[in-house]
């Protein structure tokens, strides 16, 4: 029978960094917490806070349809406001919606319900669900996916 010591199993020098690691994470973390540094601001905090009113919203309901497609309906003119079709590049919407969708599937919410899409003073773009009050901003997914969710906000007309 062979026996072994488990000082063989790590090197002392590994040991020694990942405890300074450790010791480095609880020193910084304290630092924090003891010169009360607050938290970067969320953006729906930050609107909150100068009480931002958007420049547009549209309220819209996202329905997955037989085919396929996904129906996006303006829910207060009670009009479509755009249809995808399976296989269109708009599958960043389909994330989204996805994810959207779940949370309120967890919750007992159906579809009924509308999400509210803002577009703000500062040019930000965010989606809300107004039921469970969960804001995703747009913006952080880059500006090829933000234009997908900008083309839902309806046209801008000539200003007079």
């Amino acid at each position: 029978m062979t026996t072994h010591s488990h000082a063989d199993m790590l090197p002392k020098g590994t040991l020694i960094i990942a405890g300074a690691l450790v010791l480095f994470a609880f020193t910084a973390t304290a630092a924090m917490r003891i010169a009360h540094v607050p938290p970067s601001a969320s953006p729906v905090a930050m609107r909150q806070a100068v009480h931002a009113v958007p420049v547009e919203t549209r309220n819209l309901r996202f329905t997955d349809r037989a085919d396929g497609a996904v129906l996006i309906e303006d829910t207060d003119r009670g009009v479509t406001a755009s249809v995808i079709e399976p296989g269109q590049k708009t599958g960043f919407i389909r994330g989204v919606m996805r994810g959207l969708a779940r949370e309120r599937r967890m919750r007992g919410i159906g579809d009924q319900p509308p999400f509210t899409l803002s577009l703000w003073p500062d040019g930000e773009l965010s989606l809300t669900d107004t039921v469970t009050g969960r804001s995703i901003e747009m913006t952080a997914f880059g500006s090829t996916n933000r234009a997908a969710f900008m083309a839902l906000l309806p046209p801008q007309g000539p200003v007079s």
